[in-house]
This record gives C-alpha cells, structure tokens and sequence, in this order.
C-alpha cells in the first residue's frame, strides 16, 4: 500500500481578490472565501484522515470551515517566503524592476525575492514532511498554498517552473500525490473538486 497525500490551497482572501503576493503575510479569509467554503466538505473518503495545516490563518480557517476534525499544524506547509515582494503585484513588480525582474524568473525553482525564499528552498523544507508521510502507508490531507503545492507539482514532474506546468490544476480542487517509503511524490489525481454539503 502507497502513501498518500491529499493537498488543498486555502479560501479566498481579500489579498487574492487584489492580486497581491501573500507569502507568510498572515492575511484572513475574505467574507467571499468564508461564504464559498460554508456549502462545501471535503469527499467522505477523506473526512476521517488526519489533516496538517500551515499554520497561517488563512488555512487554518479552511481547515475549520470544512469541518476537518483532526488537525494539527507544520510549519512546514506554510507559504514560500516571498520576501520583499509580499503586499505587491507581479504585474507592478515586472514593471518596476524590468529585465532584472525577468531575468529572476527565468530562473525558475531557483528565483529568488529579496529577502524570500526559492521554490527549491520551498522542496528542500517540505522533503522530510514527504518521507514522514510516505513511511506511514496512510492517506494524509493537507491544507496550504499555491507556493507547496506547485513545488508539490515540481517534486512529483520533474517541472522546473519554466514554461506551462504538465498540468493545469483547479485551485479550488484537492490533488493528490502517492509518496514512496522514501518521500519521492507522483501525480495520483489532480482536481478533485470538494462537494456540496
């Protein structure tokens, strides 16, 4: 039997809605997220596993408002480090700092914030969380960012954020990874949609 891992991306926030980089800023659910998640659960199959949540607020609020009994945080599911960047726009980012900007990006699982964190520092933190999980020949679920589970994505792919993704994901949706006794991740499903309560 493989391991498996469930991983959700939190509620709505206002910071989403306006298109800012959240990173570790501990921004709240909107009044949209909160009221989008009320009618939702997550499939029976995964109402009874243990969750681990990023201790952001954000989505320990998820976790609450889809009624996910067995809880616990870790620190390492919380959002990349986004540095200097945090509160700003990409778009006024790219704008402001030019091809410097560009030439960062073009760096893929190695670009760099100031002051921030890699998406390969983003793996490197979330590795031994994989192993504990891949030894434990359970299904765990997991409630945190776009930042884990696109370097998720990288881990399982061989992506190397440059270019489109292998595949387009449902932010709204769960994904789910298998993980070998060693941690290593592979697609299981992607975009598994949460139901109507």
């Amino acid at each position: 039997m493989s391991s498996k891992f469930a991983i959700l991306r939190h509620g709505i926030t206002n910071w989403n809605l306006e298109g800012k980089i959240q990173g570790r800023t501990d921004v709240p659910l909107s009044k949209t997220g909160r009221l989008s998640l009320s009618s939702l659960s997550v499939p029976s199959l995964f109402q009874d596993v243990e969750w681990i949540t990023s201790p952001l607020q954000r989505a320990r609020e998820t976790a609450k408002i889809l009624d996910l009994n067995k809880t616990r945080t870790d620190i390492r599911l919380v959002e990349m480090n986004w540095g200097e960047w945090e509160g700003k726009k990409l778009k006024d980012l790219r704008g402001q700092h030019g091809e410097a900007m560009r030439e960062n990006e073009n760096r893929g699982l190695d670009m760099q914030p100031p002051g921030g964190e890699t998406p390969r520092d983003v793996q490197d933190r979330l590795k031994p969380l994989l192993q504990e999980i891949g030894k434990s020949n359970k299904t765990v679920g997991g409630v945190s960012h776009k930042g884990i589970i696109r370097a998720l994505l990288c881990l399982a792919t061989g992506w190397d954020m440059l270019g489109k993704p292998p595949v387009e994901l449902d932010w709204e949706c769960i994904q789910i990874f298998s993980l070998d006794a060693s941690g290593l991740p592979s697609l299981y499903k992607t975009n598994l949609p949460l139901e109507k309560r």
